[in-house]
């Protein structure tokens, strides 16, 4: 069973490989990984790793989360949308750091389980909605950030057009037989700035929603 201590043993790794950001650091700690994994896998909830959690779909590896995260540069005023709500772990760290989360997800059993979690958590400021995530979230957008927890060759047209200017969205870039890379892009008046962060290995980003069976 997991403790505190184990939340704050995963903080400080966090912080040596490189996580700066105290406010993201803190939420990190407040959220209990154990409850966003299957029960298979909760005595490796705080190992720096990627586990499953169903349906061809991964939690991601904690350090992944928090370089997403704390490249977001959010504050309390802040309006974001989630792509690929998948357990909620990323969900519940952003309400800590957010005015408001919108979060999307295709595979329904996974948001339903994720919903039960905000819900246990006391999570008022996350709103999810099952539906493709490609398409954004139109009648919430503009947003002045967006979260992509799933890789693509490119970033979604779609979703850039719902970004504000000035705002940020980090996304994993590229194929699943090659290199991903997490990129965070800036829209500015005239377009978009992009800068890559780290390597990285995410599930693919698909259009629709996912069959029964998880495709």
């Amino acid at each position: 069973m997991s403790t505190p201590a184990h939340r704050a043993r995963l903080v400080l790794s966090l912080r040596s490989a490189g996580i700066t950001n105290t406010s993201v650091l803190s939420a990190i700690e407040s959220v209990p990984r154990e409850l966003f994994v299957p029960e298979t896998f909760v005595d490796r909830a705080y190992e720096d790793t990627a586990l499953p959690i169903g349906y061809g779909q991964t939690l991601s590896q904690p350090l992944v989360v928090a370089t997403m995260i704390q490249a977001l540069e959010l504050d309390e005023r802040v309006k974001l949308f989630e792509v690929g709500t998948g357990s909620g772990y990323h969900a519940a760290i952003l309400s800590h750091l957010c005015r408001r989360v919108y979060t999307i997800e295709r595979h329904k059993p996974l948001l339903a389980e994720a919903q039960t979690r905000f819900e246990a958590l006391g999570l008022a400021n996350v709103t999810a909605m099952a539906g493709d995530g490609m398409k954004g979230w139109p009648e919430q957008a503009p947003f002045d950030r967006i979260s992509v927890t799933a890789a693509g060759d490119a970033p979604p047209q779609s979703l850039l057009d719902q970004l504000k200017v000035g705002g940020i969205m980090v996304m994993p870039v590229g194929g699943q037989s090659r290199l991903q890379q997490l990129v965070r892009f800036r829209r500015t008046e005239d377009g978009y700035d992009s800068e890559v962060m780290m390597d990285v290995r995410f599930v693919p980003l698909l259009p629709g929603m996912a069959s029964e069976t998880g495709t």
